[in-house]
């Protein structure tokens, strides 16, 4: 269904179908800028957040039970994790937040919820609803998992901005149309009855005349100018024209508008627009700022809803690992993991698993090892040799 038979269909204004066809687009093409350079992020920190493992402990050791499953694999029946995480950061961005619940041992993101805060005892969250499936019950603060990402939704502040410079980025296309649009000036003698059939049969036959002249489509055209008339061209570098504007003008509102975004949601502008200059910087940047923050969020959100007290001081608790974001090439590793291995740091599994392979069902591969060059200096046997 078109734009124009979706409006008649519903034609909520009672007004002429073509009018409201134009201020929808109108509506449309001044947000879409702003919604280009906000998509552009979200799916930029969503991309890196879902390379994220989610990982859980027990005791301070590693373990894949239901919590890692759900959290890496599929938090319920119809969505996966991927799709999952990505609608977390989809929530955090544009809303400042993200409740979600679990339900059947499945965890669910609520599209929207009414809450109901306490100082001394917990919030109570109600009509909490999921796609279009609302929830009967109400579920304590305990029962749920609820992020914030910022004291202020930067949304807002996106959107002020946006609502005047949009107008002007509206105004500039305005300009660029206007001032290369093909205008020209008839002049001869136009004695004629003043009237208002008159006049629309000359316009008609001039109109009827100019339109397949003007056509960019049409490979060739014929305008029948009579004598003692001239065609003059007003048009931008005419003879008589203002000055031909370029969409560079535009173009340049728009990319401060993508500047902007960009800054507010702490995105190296390069990275937006795919610049591979000083890339590496630039993405070591986005992660401090941008992804990091986001991943504390979430961390620390699901191990105060899902772990007690006790068990999280002693280890058990949910981290997420955001260590694999960088792609490092695994000749660049080798020294590193060398040292980390050599100093104890790192097991024999937790190599093979750093440079992406599978971890080995060997007890041995567990055991960390330092070499002697890194030993207690009091563990040493005191140096021998030299003249006495």
């Amino acid at each position: 269904m078109g734009l124009g038979s979706w409006i008649k269909k519903l034609n909520p204004f009672g007004k002429d179908v073509d009018t409201l066809e134009s201020i929808i687009t109108s509506l449309v093409s001044r947000e879409i800028y702003k919604r280009m350079a906000v998509d552009a992020c979200i799916n930029l920190i969503a991309n890196a957040f879902v390379r994220c493992e989610f990982k859980t402990l027990e005791n301070g050791k590693s373990v894949k039970k239901d919590n890692y499953y759900l959290f890496n694999v599929a938090p319920n029946k119809n969505q996966s994790a991927d799709e999952f995480k990505k609608k977390i950061v989809n929530h955090l961005i544009r809303k400042n937040d993200c409740l979600i619940v679990m339900v059947n041992n499945q965890l669910f993101i609520a599209d929207d919820y009414n809450v109901e805060s306490f100082v001394l005892k917990e919030s109570v969250y109600s009509q909490v609803t999921v796609d279009d499936y609302q929830f009967r019950r109400s579920f304590e603060e305990s029962d749920v998992i609820h992020l914030k990402l910022n004291d202020e939704n930067v949304m807002k502040l996106i959107s002020s901005f946006y609502k005047d410079y949009g107008k002007l980025v509206s105004a500039a296309q305005d300009i660029y149309k206007r001032s290369n649009a093909k205008r020209f000036i008839l002049k001869g003698e136009f004695i004629r009855s003043q009237n208002d059939g008159v006049q629309k049969k000359i316009n008609d036959m001039l109109q009827g005349q100019f339109d397949p002249w003007l056509n960019a489509d049409n490979a060739g055209s014929i305008f029948q100018l009579p004598q003692e008339f001239t065609l003059e061209d007003a048009s931008g570098n005419g003879k008589a024209g203002v000055t031909q504007q370029t969409t560079r003008d535009a173009r340049a509102l728009i990319d401060d508008v993508f500047d902007f975004v960009a800054t507010s949601l702490h995105v190296p502008i390069g990275l937006l627009k795919g610049n591979v200059v000083e890339v590496s910087n630039q993405t070591d940047n986005f992660l401090m700022f941008a992804v990091n923050p986001l991943v504390h969020v979430v961390d620390t959100g699901i191990n105060k809803s899902m772990y007690r007290k006790e068990d999280y001081l002693k280890g058990t608790r949910l981290k997420i690992d955001s260590s694999n974001l960088k792609i490092i090439d695994i000749n660049d590793l080798a020294v590193a993991v060398d040292k980390f291995f050599a100093t104890g740091a790192m097991s024999i599994n937790d190599v093979i698993e750093k440079i992406g392979g599978e971890r080995i069902d060997e007890s041995w591969a567990n055991k960390h090892y330092v070499t002697k060059n890194y030993q207690d200096a009091s563990q040493n046997p005191p140096l021998e040799g030299g003249d006495n």
